[in-house]
C-alpha cells in the first residue's frame, strides 16, 4: 500500500472515530428509537432530612468533582462537560463548583436502599420510550431540543435549558422527543435501590 493512500485511509479513520465520540444519543437515534445511556449511579442508605433537590454543577476536572462529592453526588464527564449531580436541601452549594441549574422539590420516597442514577436520554423528533414506571422519582434537564412526558396527570414540556420534575414512585409515564430538533436530555432518578429500575407499565 503506498504511503499517501494509507496515510489518507488513516486520516479518514481517525476523523471517522472523533465524529462518532461526539455523537450524542439523539443523533444516533437514526432508526427512530428513543435511545436512553446509563451515565453513572450509585446506592445509599440514607438520604438527607425535608424537602430534596437535585443540583446539577460544572467542575473544571472530573477529580474536583469526584474530590468534592458529598454522600449523596455523582460525578460523571457527560456532554462535553464535568458535572456533579448532588441530591440534597435546596439552595446548597459545593465548593469549586458552577451551579447549572437546581431541580424539584422531588417526590418522596422511603425505602431501605437508595439507588441515584443519571441517565443521558434523547432522539430525532417524534421517538418515544415504551410506557413504564420507577419505583422513585425522576427529574429532567434538557440540554438541547425539548422533552415531553404524558402520565395519568396530563404532559408536561421542558425546552433546552430548562427543567422538569417529574412525578412519584410508580407513576405510569411515556417520555417523547416533543421539539423540531433533537431531544438531548439528562435525567436523574432517586429510586428504591432493592426494587427493578423500571418496569412495563400501561397507560389509557
Amino acid at each position: 500500500m503506498k504511503p499517501r493512500f494509507l496515510a489518507r485511509r488513516i486520516g479518514v479513520l481517525m476523523f471517522s472515530l472523533c465524529a462518532f465520540g461526539l455523537m450524542t444519543p439523539a443523533s444516533i437515534s437514526a432508526d427512530g428509537k428513543f435511545v436512553v445511556e446509563p451515565v453513572v449511579e450509585k446506592k445509599v442508605k440514607e438520604l438527607p432530612s425535608g424537602p430534596l433537590y437535585w443540583r446539577l454543577e460544572n467542575f473544571p476536572t472530573l477529580k474536583q468533582a469526584q474530590d468534592a462529592a458529598g454522600p449523596t453526588s455523582l460525578a460523571a464527564e457527560v456532554a462535553g462537560k464535568v458535572w456533579l449531580f448532588t441530591l440534597g436541601p435546596k439552595d446548597g452549594a459545593t465548593p469549586g463548583g458552577t451551579k447549572v441549574v437546581e431541580i424539584g422539590p422531588v417526590a418522596p420516597i422511603s425505602a431501605s436502599e437508595y439507588l441515584l442514577r443519571v441517565n443521558r436520554g434523547g432522539g430525532a423528533p417524534g421517538v418515544k420510550t415504551a410506557i413504564h414506571t420507577h419505583p422513585g422519582s425522576e427529574a429532567f434537564y434538557v440540554l438541547a431540543g425539548k422533552v415531553g412526558q404524558r402520565t395519568p396527570h396530563g404532559v408536561s414540556y421542558a425546552e433546552a435549558g430548562t427543567t422538569m420534575v417529574g412525578h412519584g414512585a410508580d407513576t405510569p409515564m411515556e417520555v417523547f422527543s416533543a421539539g423540531t430538533v433533537a431531544l438531548d436530555q439528562l435525567a436523574v432518578f432517586v429510586v428504591d435501590g432493592d426494587r427493578p429500575f423500571s418496569s412495563p407499565a400501561s397507560l389509557d
